[in-house]
């Protein structure tokens, strides 16, 4: 009469902290992909920074080109006003596209290229980038590790249940795939 009464309770206790252990684990993943995802924000909120000063700078050698510095201008509002890191990414790209442009325009201004404030944001921009390139590599392994987490077997019976959805990789657009044309 025991075993029929513990045999029950010991399948319920394995279940029960095998779901435990569960949710605590992808709870522990999910605050990594957050922690993750913030260090793009921060990186992409000092780039939005820089670019007012870069544009100011550019836009005195380069009156002409008033309309790439507005879309420039304009895309890097939408970018902060975006609601969420989906959003983020879908503008990033255009945005890098604006930052390209506004480079290449450089190359035509020697004395442009000479100024001191420009070579500085320059370079605070270029070891930016590639910080934020490190933090979207951090951020896609994190993701890649609770979006398995998710989908393998048993997992994948009870994640749903206990309110767990996947993240979004950070993805190049289409754009950015592209291999790049080097012109002499």
């Amino acid at each position: 009469m025991t075993w029929i009464i513990a045999i029950p309770l010991i399948i319920i206790g394995v279940i029960g902290l095998f779901l435990i252990n569960l949710y605590n684990s992808l709870s522990k993943l999910k605050m990594v992909v957050n922690e993750a995802s913030a260090d793009i924000e921060t990186f992409l909120k000092q780039r939005y920074d820089m670019i007012p000063n870069l544009v100011e700078i550019v836009k005195g050698y380069a009156k002409h080109e008033k309309e790439l510095f507005e879309n420039v201008s304009k895309l890097r509002a939408q970018a902060m006003g975006a609601g969420n890191l989906s959003d983020k990414m879908a503008l990033e790209g255009d945005l890098a596209k604006g930052l390209s442009k506004i480079f290449a325009i450089a190359e035509s201004y020697p004395q442009l290229k000479a100024n001191e404030n420009f070579l500085n944001l320059q370079a605070n921009l270029k070891d930016l980038e590639t910080d934020l390139q490190k933090s979207r590599r951090f951020y896609n392994g994190t993701v890649k590790n609770f979006n398995t987490m998710l989908i393998v077997f048993p997992n994948n019976l009870v994640v749903k249940s206990l309110g767990f959805k996947d993240f979004p990789f950070f993805e190049a657009e289409e754009e950015e795939k592209k291999n790049v044309e080097i012109k002499f």
